[in-house]
């Protein structure tokens, strides 16, 4: 088959470029080869060039959030140009390491955090058919290769001899290895619901869509993606004010702005991930299936959808941060440990006893079915919150009566002998 430039141009509306390419080379040795390395090219592109726009879009949102202009004076009247300016300064500066640095694990922290961004991204479906690779355990995956983070962040910390940078390692490590476990027992909750680990698969059985079955996991996730990407209330990772900046304290230039890109890069994939478990990805009553002609838009259409689901999440993680102050280290892992996870233990027990039960019922039967089982326990998780709250506030309220009591009481007056 010979090269068509009409043709060309339908399977790149269609998003069937690869099948064209395929069709036109043939059976050609390394014709796949080439193909995977144009993938991963395309979508590690687009990763890192997504990261200009999104700064420039949290800045603007945050700013009208705080009853601020925001940048406006690189790049026209919208501050367009604003990171790419910030880019080319980290770009241009001074590469330094810090005198008794540790030089390969210094060096390589910022590699292997950006490397394990973009990994993610390979089993992300973006439409029907635009998937880096369906793995069978494409969310086993995904968390298998987020924990190299946590890698990451002691070699940065170890490598940079410095005792702040070691002891924000220590605190980043801390709360990204508490909040791994919440969040891998909510992801079971989809798993159990669509019977499959494959990211594709778990779209395909939206019918309805899993955050009306099972709202309470998808706020759990929610929450623990914040806490794993360091993002407010949960910005802990660098706190100025006990231990400067954190983990990353010794970097300067693009080895800060590799840190700096893979939290964003994290951040959106996790968007993405959350539209792909809980919103049906890229479905839309069918709007993803629909051919118009010889061309199937439907793949593009579905593209779109799942672009305006990933961004609105982010939009919401872009809100949270301009809205709520940061919490102690000792708030955010009592959370965790004494709340967070207990009830995703409780809740996956609940989900796999009700889809046991419901599972030979209609789509809807086991929908309400579920949301009323969700309910259930998050009631009960928030009455006993409530009043374990109460019961600390007593406590608190009694300590703080008890001081005063023993600061108004007269000094008993000790009369020597002599």
């Amino acid at each position: 088959m010979s090269f068509n430039l009409v043709e060309f141009l339908k399977s790149l509306v269609s998003l069937t470029v690869f099948d064209y390419v395929r069709q036109v080379w043939g059976d050609t040795p390394g014709v796949e080869i080439v193909l995977d390395i144009i993938g991963v090219l395309v979508v590690s592109t687009f990763c890192l060039l997504i990261v200009i726009f999104l700064i420039w879009l949290e800045r603007k949102v945050i700013a009208r959030i705080q009853d601020r202009i925001g940048p406006n004076r690189v790049g026209g009247r919208y501050g367009l140009l604003q990171t790419v300016a910030d880019v080319l300064k980290l770009l241009t500066k001074e590469d330094i390491t810090p005198a008794g640095a540790d030089k390969v694990a210094y060096n390589l922290a910022p590699l292997t955090i950006v490397m394990a961004a973009l990994l993610m991204w390979a089993v992300m479906p973006f439409a029907p058919g635009v998937i880096g690779v369906d793995l069978n355990v494409g969310v086993f995956y995904v968390m298998a290769v987020s924990s190299v983070s946590v890698v990451s962040l002691l070699l940065a910390g170890w490598g940079s001899n410095n005792k702040y940078a070691l002891l924000g390692a220590f605190r980043s490590v801390a709360q990204l290895v508490s909040y791994e476990v919440p969040m891998i027992l909510s992801l079971l909750i989809p798993i159990l619901l669509a019977r499959s680990m494959s990211t594709e698969q778990i779209i395909a059985a939206q019918d309805v869509p899993f955050i009306i079955m099972a709202p309470l996991s998808a706020l759990i996730f929610f929450i623990s993606a914040l806490a794993e990407t360091g993002r407010t209330p949960f910005d802990l990772l660098e706190a100025e004010s006990e231990i400067v900046a954190g983990f990353h304290v010794e970097y300067g230039g693009m080895k800060f702005g590799m840190f700096f890109l893979a939290e964003f890069v994290s951040t959106l994939f996790m968007s993405g991930l959350f539209a792909t478990l809980y919103l049906g990805g890229y479905r839309f009553f069918g709007l993803e299936n629909l051919v118009i002609g010889d061309m199937e838009i439907g793949r593009l259409l579905g593209l779109i959808v799942f672009f305006v689901k990933m961004f609105t999440i982010y939009f919401i993680f872009i809100w949270i941060r301009g809205t709520l102050p940061r919490v102690r280290v000792d708030q955010l892992l009592n959370f965790n440990w004494k709340f967070l996870v207990p009830v995703t233990l409780v809740l996956i027990l609940v989900v796999a006893i009700l889809d046991k039960l419901a599972g030979g019922a209609g789509i809807w039967t086991r929908t309400v079915v579920q949301l009323v089982g969700n309910g259930v326990v998050g009631l009960v998780a928030l009455e006993l919150m409530r009043r374990a709250a109460r019961r600390y506030r007593r406590e608190q309220e009694a300590m703080v009566m008890t001081r005063r009591e023993l600061a108004s009481a007269p000094a008993e007056v000790t009369v020597s002998s002599h």
